[in-house]
């Protein structure tokens, strides 16, 4: 169980998170509008950057899908899945080809691939590695059609089992797919 309390920080005199108080216990979704402070909230759980006061305690080893998808560009979808502990080819393969992965697009490198399939190669590279207890998903539906975010959303689930995740959106239909609950921030005024 992750706990977040009276979590403050802003950027030079620009407040973004004021007295957050979370707890996550489970999955659930974030949701808010841009610049409300969900990626820098996610940012603090993974460690990336330092609250200006409050508290983060329980977050286990993480698995993270950032807002760019950050794969080695050299090599296939299933070679960046397997990178992550507890992968084997056969499984990354597989929930590649649930996820719409054609044979042809298994053998080419990532940097040859859409957006899209970059984005559910990452999204799977998290889901996957056995070791993470914690899975922190930032925009993990961005570039991909409403078909595709239909199939992402159920992998999600089916794979994100009963680890505490925070799953970042602003897509409202694939927060229903989910069907998590929603936590809602929002902007921090001046």
């Amino acid at each position: 169980m992750i706990k977040v309390k009276h979590l403050n920080k802003a950027f030079g005199s620009i407040p973004v998170l004021r007295d957050l108080n979370l707890t996550v216990n489970g999955p659930l979704v974030l949701m808010g509008p841009s610049g409300c402070g969900k990626t820098t909230l996610l940012r603090i759980l993974m460690g990336l950057e330092t609250p200006d006061s409050g508290t983060v305690q329980g977050v286990g080893n993480i698995g993270a899908v950032f807002q760019e998808s950050r794969l080695c560009p050299q090599l296939t979808a299933v070679g960046n899945i397997c990178l992550v502990g507890g992968v084997n080819p056969t499984q990354a393969q597989a929930e590649l080809q649930i996820l719409g992965f054609t044979q042809a697009e298994l053998a080419l490198p990532v940097a040859r691939l859409s957006g899209g399939q970059q984005r559910r190669t990452a999204l799977l590279r998290a889901l996957l590695c056995q070791p993470v207890q914690t899975l922190l998903l930032d925009e993990p539906f961005t570039g991909m059609d409403p078909e595709l975010v239909s199939h992402a959303a159920a992998a999600v689930v089916r794979l994100a089992a009963r680890r505490d995740t925070v799953l970042v959106t602003h897509d409202e239909h694939a927060a229903d797919l989910l069907g998590w609950p929603v936590v809602r921030l929002e902007t921090v005024g001046k």
